[in-house]
């Protein structure tokens, strides 16, 4: 079954069609921006039984270097099948469309990138024949976004770091400036950088912290994934939700938490305390700079 990061991961390019021209300077090569971006059909299935489907397809117009098709997938794991899987999704499409075709693949975990990385050959070494190399985006290389002024620039592409940076310590404060940023624009603007960043996140226990910026920060919102947010978050209660959140991002940055510290969060019923703590959970260098002040 197709998991929520691994939609998220390729869906976002069809949400902003024009992302990729703009994370293609961070990948180190230069795309002139696209004239026209169209979303193609993913089933690559032939006449035969084999069923081959991409995950995104898209066909970038420019005006300097004419036309090009981008696949997208989204991996999770290494998978010893896939290269091939690739390289029959490349020549297929570079054949139906005889248009140049690139790969870019999305990974949430560096190990699967460095993989996704290394160029495969369909032949022995000394015949090569069919080399597949893609693009790969992962946490090696993409930004860390924690400035709510740099992420409201491009939400998409804050989105994509969040989701790709989903297992970082960092990622709690990606979220926050994230967070901040979907302030300031339209609710039709915010829901889908709402739902991506939720899919990305998948089950892993930062999404706690989302959830709470969600039903605190963006509480005037009224989308179907906000509200199920903070349906959450209200059948947990609001304090239990917020004092693991807090837990969970001092934990996943790596800080040593006493256990006084541990039983001072479990048992503070008080919601605004417990978002103060949370904010600061998310940049605080020790545990104790959480409760700064608060005994004064």
């Amino acid at each position: 079954m197709v998991s929520s990061p691994h939609e998220a991961m390729h869906r976002i390019f069809q949400h902003d069609t024009r992302l990729f021209s703009r994370l293609s300077g961070l990948l180190g090569f230069s795309l002139p921006p696209p004239v026209d971006v169209t979303v193609l059909p993913t089933d690559l299935t032939e006449s035969g039984p084999v069923e081959r489907r991409v995950d995104t397809l898209l066909r970038l117009d420019s005006a300097e270097e004419g036309s090009l098709l981008l696949a997208i997938e989204a991996q999770g794991k290494k998978d010893p099948a896939k290269p091939a899987s690739w390289a029959y999704y490349t020549a297929f499409l570079w054949t139906k469309y005889r248009l140049p075709t690139a790969l870019l693949v999305v990974c949430q975990d560096r190990a699967t990138a460095e993989w996704a990385g290394r160029p495969v050959s369909s032949g022995p070494p000394h015949l090569p024949t069919l080399t597949v190399q893609p693009v790969v985006v992962g946490p090696h290389n993409m930004p860390v976004i924690t400035d709510p002024a740099e992420a409201g620039a491009d939400l998409a592409l804050t989105a994509l770091s969040a989701i790709t940076h989903a297992g970082d310590p960092d990622i709690g404060a990606i979220l926050k400036a994230l967070s901040a940023a979907l302030k300031d624009v339209p609710e039709d603007v915010a829901d889908p950088i709402i739902e991506f960043t939720a899919q990305g996140l998948g089950n892993r226990p930062v999404r706690a912290l989302w959830r709470n910026l969600v039903a605190v920060d963006l509480s005037f919102y009224t989308s179907y994934l906000s509200e199920e947010i903070r349906d959450e978050g209200r059948e947990q209660g609001r304090a239990q939700g917020s004092a693991d959140a807090i837990l969970i991002i001092l934990e996943q940055r790596g800080l040593t938490i006493t256990d006084a510290a541990r039983e001072r969060v479990k048992h503070c019923d008080d919601p605004d305390t417990l978002h103060r703590w949370l904010v600061r959970a998310v940049t605080a260098t020790t545990a104790d700079e959480v409760f700064a002040d608060e005994d004064a």
